[in-house]
């Protein structure tokens, strides 16, 4: 659905992207991440025809973004991050503009508008003025703009932008059911979020893909590491002794808390559970023990490895 060839953008002498290599293929949902600034929305820009690329090349659903660029744009629905309503009019009149500049026609178009306002849960805002709708609802009024024309691929740039807890979820449960329909490539600093609704992430950082797999996969490469937690009442002093004598396993942290209680930060390496192992061990030892509980890593602990890994400076 997606292919890039050395896509690359500078902006006055400064390469913003620089040779992305990446594919999405049809019917995958894959998160788009990365830092601020590290080329995203310029990415999705190009992919959008809404910015020409310095040099390099990308086809979307076959069409390139060059030579075929109203092709593209019917191909893609994209959201931008920060979407552009126009507040004086209603959510249903402006879904209807949006069609008809899309090229549907007077009965499709209104067809198609009842569909996407009842996907996005609009049907009871359709009246309102767009100016005085929240932001949750602003945001599903430009994703039911980006689906009105049927789009093969949907491309979505921060689509939780600016929204509360519950929105976040409600928007995530709901780009997980368009991804069963759609090919979803969708950008956001919500990593718990992509971790649920991804087949597959992307990471960029200073204009170049650091990684692509699946986030199970990536977690599972770059974070070998199972962090422990314990509470128990022992010494400082006992603790370390007893850790020492343990295998792939060391002291992060270990604070003190009221009456002679311990809070400890463990980290283990290996692909065992080494739970069992240390409850036995604290257990000979007749020590009380009140929490042990494990932490594994997630898509954020990647992301960090990954972006925080410093890269050699080409001039150097």
């Amino acid at each position: 659905m997606i292919e890039t060839t050395s896509l690359s953008k500078s902006y006055y002498g400064r390469l913003a992207v620089d040779s992305l290599d990446f594919s999405v293929d049809k019917g995958e949902t894959v998160g788009f991440l990365g830092p601020n600034g590290a080329g995203k929305s310029t990415t999705l820009k190009m992919l959008t025809c809404f910015l020409a690329p310095s040099s390099g090349t990308a086809t979307v659903g076959g069409h390139s973004i060059e030579k075929d660029s109203l092709k593209v744009r019917q191909t893609v629905g994209y959201m931008p991050e920060n979407v552009p309503l126009y507040p004086d009019m209603r959510a249903g009149e402006y879904l209807e503009f949006r069609g008809r500049l899309k090229g549907l026609h007077h009965r499709d178009c209104r067809q198609r508008m009842a569909e996407v306002m009842d996907l996005c849960d609009l049907t009871q805002v359709s009246k309102k003025m767009i100016g005085a709708l929240s932001k949750g609802f602003r945001q599903r009024v430009g994703l039911a703009d980006a689906l009105i024309h049927r789009p093969e691929l949907l491309i979505l740039d921060e689509p939780t932008n600016g929204l509360d807890p519950n929105q976040i979820r409600q928007a995530r449960d709901l780009i997980r059911r368009l991804g069963e329909e759609y090919t979803v490539l969708v950008s956001t600093h919500i990593l718990s979020e992509v971790e649920k609704i991804s087949d597959r992430v992307v990471i960029i950082d200073r204009g170049k893909i650091r990684a692509s797999e699946s986030p199970k996969s990536l977690v599972r490469r770059l974070c070998q590491q199972e962090e422990l937690r314990i509470e128990l009442k022992a010494t400082e002093k006992q603790v370390r002794a007893l850790v020492n004598g343990l295998s792939k396993v060391e002291i992060s942290s270990c604070d003190p808390l009221p009456d002679g209680w311990l809070e400890i930060t463990l980290g283990t390496s290996g692909p065992s559970d080494q739970r069992e192992s240390i409850a036995i061990a604290i257990q000979e030892k007749g020590w009380p023990l009140r929490e042990l509980a494990s932490r594994t890593a997630s898509l954020e602990d990647a992301f960090l490895e990954v972006v925080s890994t410093p890269r050699k400076d080409p001039s150097s």
